[in-house]
């Protein structure tokens, strides 16, 4: 019996509409929010979550070769070319996807938007996300259906950072660098308009890492828009900000001087009062001007159930883009 060609265009068809139908959301961290602890829950209940049509791409599968190229690395291939097949593994993936029946694929992994070692040597917050996420947009081929980033107070989010580092090996940083970081004015604004010019057509929610840090399956429903989930253990707490004591050991362990870091228990912070000060007026702006719509850029979630965050609409300007005579969120 022929083949019955005439059922191929069908098929192709077929398979390009599951394609379609397929909803991407991007989990983007940032780091040091609870990241691990949110990866952790999903992955060990991916078999529910994927019986209810939600796939789940955590940093085990996306630093494993899925992911490769988005972000330009050094080898005889030109950064287009290995865009171009970072797009294609992607597409195959979520070809995949569909087959096994999936609608929604929750992509997580806070390294897209930039690494812990380069913010802290730019002393700025995520300084290339607008590149990097227009890198990411291209090679999903603009079926994002939606961002997801939490926030965390800068003078928290700083010193945890530098404590993670430290315990894996960097220098204590000097006086110089902790008044770079603490006088710049790069805040959450800055990375969230960077964030919106790359993906102009994407809802972008925002997590405040204070409310959202201890609920991870409630911002899981949160970001897919799902009213019920299958119910989960509760999470663990992974991860953890290294504490003083866990310090200075892992400094002496190196041959390093643990008398460089301050006495006592407890977490480390390393800016001074007035510095600290700085740093949580600059969080405190970036908050303000998220309830007052953010420019019609992104959503601020601050309740905890999906009713209230869906229920209460943000202040201010609700059309996206600036409503005084910019142009709509600028390409990156």
């Amino acid at each position: 019996m022929p083949p019955l060609t005439f059922l191929e265009p069908l098929a192709a068809v077929l398979r390009h509409e599951a394609h379609k139908a397929m909803d991407i959301i991007l989990h983007l961290g940032a780091h040091r929010t609870a990241t691990t602890s949110f990866q952790h829950l999903i992955r060990e209940n991916q078999a529910r979550f994927e019986a209810e049509g939600l796939g789940f791409w955590g940093p085990r599968r996306t630093r494993n070769g899925l992911l490769t190229g988005v972000i330009p690395v050094p080898g005889p291939q030109s950064r287009d070319a290995q865009l171009q097949r970072a797009a294609g593994r992607i597409s195959l993936a979520v070809e995949q996807a569909a087959r096994l029946g999936l609608r929604q694929i929750l992509v997580s992994d806070e390294n897209m938007i930039g690494t812990p070692r380069r913010t802290l040597r730019d002393g700025s917050l995520y300084p290339d996300i607008g590149e990097r996420m227009a890198r990411f947009a291209r090679a999903f081929g603009g079926r994002i259906a939606r961002v997801s980033l939490s926030i965390r107070g800068q003078d928290s989010l700083w010193p945890s950072l530098m404590a993670f580092s430290v315990a894996r090996g960097a220098r204590i940083p000097d006086d110089c660098r902790l008044r770079r970081i603490a006088d710049s004015r790069r805040g959450w604004r800055d990375v969230i308009t960077d964030l919106a010019c790359a993906l102009p057509d994407t809802p972008i929610q925002i997590f405040p890492h204070e409310i959202h840090a201890g609920t991870p399956e409630r911002r899981l429903a949160l970001m897919t828009g799902r009213e019920r989930l299958p119910a989960c253990p509760p999470p663990e707490w992974l991860n953890r900000t290294p504490d003083l004591w866990e310090l200075r050991h892992r400094v002496a362990e190196r041959g390093g001087d643990p008398e460089a870091l301050p006495p006592g228990p407890g977490r480390w912070q390393p800016f001074g009062q007035a510095q600290c000060a700085a740093l949580g007026e600059l969080y405190g702006d970036d908050l303000f001007w998220l309830r007052s719509g953010a420019d019609g850029l992104a959503e601020l979630t601050e309740e905890t159930d999906r009713k209230s965050a869906l229920g209460k609409a943000p202040a201010g300007q609700m059309r996206r883009g600036r409503p005084n005579g910019f142009e709509e969120r600028r390409l990156a």
